[in-house]
């Protein structure tokens, strides 16, 4: 779940260099997306991240995030992610071609490990609209990983969804002023995932009430850290939405 506060930016529009990220919520533009070292849960933790633009141009970006988390092993204290400055502003039902990308690896894992590697969407009624905010109706996640046996907002719902080519388990719960609804993955880690994601959103609608008139308002990609240690390297993203 994502905290944004935008506290620094730095316009680049095409990275060559590493860009190092510190700060709480420091975050750079490059190419079509923001990365954002986001750490909204540090109080529930003790520890240290860094997250590392290594190059983006166009609607491609590569990026990494370095982090160690002790204590309150359930909350997450952490979410580096990339917002797409591009990717918003259309009704679900008016979606004609909502293609991704996402390759990534973790370099390094301690045996410890609780984090998630997820996508993280946000709907509303309205066209445009900041993520985690009253404008948010609907949170909307694609967990391709969940290490250490943590769970999504809310309880199980569905069990072996097929989409995309792997299958998923439906999870849903209500968040502050919205409902998060996550498909996990039930095939393990996808460390290289390429499909269409209106297919996710279509179901919602079919499935579970999700109004097609919602708006998609911001997406992101990134890594949920709950405790231990990890080197998360995205060596490819990119996304799509018209």
């Amino acid at each position: 779940m994502f905290r944004y506060i935008a506290l620094a930016f730095g316009a680049l529009q095409l990275a060559s260099a590493a860009t190092v990220l510190t700060g709480q919520y420091t975050c750079d533009t490059a190419g079509d997306y923001t990365l954002c070292n986001d750490q909204w849960g540090i109080a529930n933790g003790v520890g240290n991240q860094t997250s590392t633009l290594i190059s983006a141009s166009g609607d491609t970006i590569s990026w990494s995030t370095n982090y160690t988390w002790a204590n309150n092993e359930n909350d997450v204290k952490t979410y580096a992610n990339v917002l797409s400055n591009t990717a918003n502003g259309v009704q679900i039902g008016s979606i004609s071609s909502f293609p991704t990308a996402w390759t990534w690896d973790y370099e390094t894992e301690s045996s410890d490990l609780r984090a998630d590697v997820s996508y993280d969407m946000w709907t509303g009624t309205a066209e445009s609209g900041t993520a985690a905010s009253s404008s948010s109706s609907y949170e909307i996640m694609i967990w391709l990983s969940g290490k250490g046996g943590i769970q999504p907002v809310g309880s199980l719902q569905t069990s072996g969804i097929s989409l995309a080519g792997y299958t998923w388990n439906l999870w849903s719960g209500t968040t502050e002023t919205w409902t998060t609804m996550s498909f996990v993955s039930a095939d393990g880690d996808i460390t290289s995932f390429s499909t269409d994601l209106t297919p996710f959103f279509q179901y919602l609608v079919d499935n579970q009430g999700v109004s097609s008139s919602q708006y998609i308002q911001a997406i992101q990609t990134g890594t949920e850290a709950f405790t231990g240690t990890a080197n998360l390297v995205t060596s490819s993203f990119s996304v799509s939405l018209s």
